[in-house]
């Protein structure tokens, strides 16, 4: 893709490409059923999105993503971190 769409994305987020890509691979990766990683996963949207959440939120967000498994709704997601 063409550079200045990527420096628009990172000025308009203030999130750097390669934490984004890096991100959308760790997520592609991942399994769903692991606690462990679903909570690396939260923290990690959460500290690039600048949002910090509570322990009970981040409880709520993992069982909520483990019982969804493969029907990850990023929606639903983000609805919960606002």
């Amino acid at each position: 893709m063409h550079r200045s769409f990527f420096n628009s994305i990172e000025q308009k987020t203030g999130v750097s490409m390669d934490e984004i890509f890096a991100l959308a691979n760790a997520i592609q990766h991942a399994d769903f059923t692991s606690e462990k990683q679903v909570r690396k996963i939260v923290r990690r949207v959460a500290k690039i999105s600048n949002r910090s959440i509570t322990q009970e939120l981040e409880d709520k967000l993992v069982q909520s993503i483990i019982q969804d498994g493969a029907s990850l709704d990023f929606d639903k997601i983000t609805r919960m971190m606002k």
